[in-house]
């Protein structure tokens, strides 16, 4: 397998031209036309490769593509390659963050979250027709839009490509020094409105019912249920209410994140959000939301998973270590079913939604011959 890693080198120049292609096509989440651009020049892409491509159109979010590898025996089972086009970052944000190459790193907005994964992809599948190799299953790539905000459009699409799989290969960016991700918190958010009685704050202040306090209630009640031994943090993060200083407002509102390591904790978390009651007399609480992503839980399954891919990635050169992560992903949907996960495949960098986001270069060609190397030695 030492080649691998040879013929995804040679690919590298390549792999990097094309992610800066990738990068130039701006795509946030919430730019429906702008998401599909990206789509629209992946799939040739990956065409030009070779693959057999499906869209499937999305009302409302941008639209979702599979790409699949035509070789392979069909008797061996499938692997799935999870990816996302979109990013947080808007339209125009290249005029501030230009794309550039510094100290063997490649910088611009979604160059690691997750384009830099989309290239080594694209790279992967390069090197190996290269050298007239196949994988040893079929392989699914399925290319979301909607990742960044929650996957709302795309999650009943990729778990009934993750049942129909023996793996699924989730191509986030890796943590910091290479490490894949056996664990990550399950992600959850909740809106709480109070509703109160508005008033004239000087002459009738006693007939109000004051929404903004409500809710300075219920805030450090949450707060409180952060514990951070069992890996669970509530945070209260937006608050808004009221109109004037002078009116008793009759209405506020807060939007709060959760994360969760465990479907213990999840679920403990919503039971206390759904049990809120009003501290203020004549005050009323409206609660709405719950968990969007479940954990990712190092069980048996997961560690079983990444010690394969441990091995495999040692015969070609690589050390391959794990971490975990507060941040959610797609994966969370897949290893809750049961389903085989490696998590972290993507390029090494930094700067995920921040303004010095990038990958490194070398990175691009080690996974790709990891990624490559997975596909055709998985068992």
């Amino acid at each position: 397998m030492n080649d691998l890693l040879a013929a995804c080198t040679r690919r590298l120049p390549d792999a990097l031209a094309l992610l800066k292609q990738l990068v130039a096509l701006e795509s946030p989440s919430t730019d429906k036309a702008a998401v599909d651009r990206c789509l629209a020049f992946t799939e040739a892409k990956f065409r030009e490769l070779g693959l057999a491509t499906q869209r499937i159109p999305s009302a409302t979010a941008g639209d979702q593509l599979i790409a699949d590898w035509p070789g392979g025996d069909g008797r061996s089972g499938r692997v799935l390659a999870l990816l996302h086009l979109d990013t947080v970052w808007p339209i125009g944000t290249l005029e501030r963050m230009p794309i550039r190459e510094e100290n063997s790193r490649l910088y611009g907005p979604g160059a690691y979250d997750m384009k830099g994964s989309v290239a080594i992809a694209w790279q992967a599948i390069g090197a190996l027709r290269d050298s007239g190799r196949a994988p040893r299953r079929r392989l699914r790539l399925l290319f979301t839009s909607d990742e960044e905000i929650g996957s709302n459009a795309s999650v009943d699409l990729i778990r009934a490509e993750a049942i129909q799989s023996d793996l699924v290969l989730v191509m986030e960016p890796a943590l910091p020094n290479g490490e894949l991700k056996t664990a990550r918190k399950g992600v959850g958010g909740f809106k709480i409105v109070a509703h109160g009685r508005s008033s004239h704050a000087g002459g009738n202040h006693d007939k109000g019912v004051n929404a903004i306090e409500e809710l300075a209630h219920q805030v450090l009640a949450l707060q409180k249920l952060t514990d951070y031994e069992r890996g669970t943090t509530i945070n209260v993060g937006v608050i808004a209410g009221g109109t004037r200083s002078n009116v008793v407002p009759d209405r506020a509102e807060i939007d709060v994140d959760f994360r969760a390591a465990s479907i213990t904790e999840a679920e403990r978390v919503e039971r206390a959000f759904r049990s809120l009651r009003p501290a203020l007399p004549e005050a009323r609480l409206e609660v709405s939301g719950g968990l969007n992503r479940p954990p990712m839980e190092r069980n048996a399954t997961m560690i079983a998973t990444f010690e394969k891919a441990r091995r495999i990635g040692a015969a070609i050169g690589l050390e391959l270590k794990e971490g975990s992560t507060g941040g959610g992903s797609d994966g969370s949907f897949t290893a809750a079913l049961g389903i085989p996960t490696l998590d972290g495949l993507g390029p090494l960098g930094d700067g995920a939604h921040a303004l010095h986001e990038h990958v490194v270069v070398e990175s691009l060609a080690q996974r790709a011959a990891l990624l490559a190397a997975l596909w055709t030695h998985w068992e």
